[in-house]
């Protein structure tokens, strides 16, 4: 099977991190990688994950990480929660550049747009879902989903 290059990438991190006995991206990169490996075994059939498939993942511990930073925040464990920020900061690095809000603007009217031309008329918030869809398939993982849906509700909102 033939390795991407982004899962290249982090274990060729991992073995530098390792050489250089830093031990917070060491633990941070081989729970990623393993994350990887589990989300590579799901399902029925074992896979090779594409370079996409891999910034999801990797999406989702940076998320996973800034909840407990918050959950170790709120109950006053502040060193705990500095070490989650800090590991979703190593994690940060291999994502793609984060779309600005008006990216994230102009992706939804073009997903406007695109439901407009498919159902032949404006989408109401009936329609947020596939207007939210079409915006996460264009923004392939460059923004989160809360800014995505925030973005869609004030553009179907209603003007008043």
């Amino acid at each position: 099977m033939a390795e991407t290059g982004l899962k290249e990438r982090l274990r060729a991190d991992l073995t530098a991190a390792m050489k250089a006995r830093d031990t917070l991206t060491t633990a941070t990169l081989r729970l990623t990688l393993a994350a990887i490996t589990n989300a590579e075994v799901a399902g029925t059939e074992a896979k090779e994950l594409s370079d996409a498939e891999i910034i999801a993942v990797l999406n989702k511990e940076v998320r996973k990480r800034g909840e407990a930073a918050e959950a170790f925040a709120g109950a006053g464990r502040a060193e705990q929660a500095a070490k989650e920020r800090a590991e979703a900061d190593v994690l940060s690095a291999y994502l793609p550049q984060a779309l600005t809000d008006d990216e994230v603007g102009a992706l939804v009217r073009d997903a406007v747009e695109s439901v407009t031309a498919t159902t032949g008329s404006a989408p109401t918030m009936r329609q947020m879902g596939l207007v939210i869809k079409d915006a996460q398939a264009r923004a392939q993982g460059r923004a989160d989903g809360s800014r995505i849906a925030a973005a869609v509700k004030l553009a179907l909102a209603p003007r008043g």
